[in-house]
């Protein structure tokens, strides 16, 4: 009976381990996609906007903070490059 309660008791311990631990990651790994599609949203915004004279610099910055904000980030760089150059 000790046995089986030490097993019982040690797989609970290693499930909230494993839950405290695998949260970041999945953080991280949402980041990473979402600057991804940020940087795709940025690539299209330049092709798009090129006959505008419209740019965004593609770099792992830009590419971050259109991840984190979506949309309104793109827009906040357009306006950005539109008043500094």
């Amino acid at each position: 009976m000790n046995t089986v309660l030490t097993f019982i008791l040690t797989i609970i311990v290693l499930f909230v381990i494993l839950k405290i631990v695998s949260a970041p990651f999945k953080l991280i790994i949402k980041l990473i996609l979402n600057s991804i599609i940020g940087g795709l949203l940025i690539y299209v915004v330049n092709l798009v906007g090129a006959s505008f004279g419209i740019s965004i610099g593609l770099n792992l910055f830009t590419s971050i903070f259109v991840g984190l904000t979506g949309i309104p980030g793109v827009i906040i760089l357009i306006i950005l490059n539109m008043f500094i150059l």
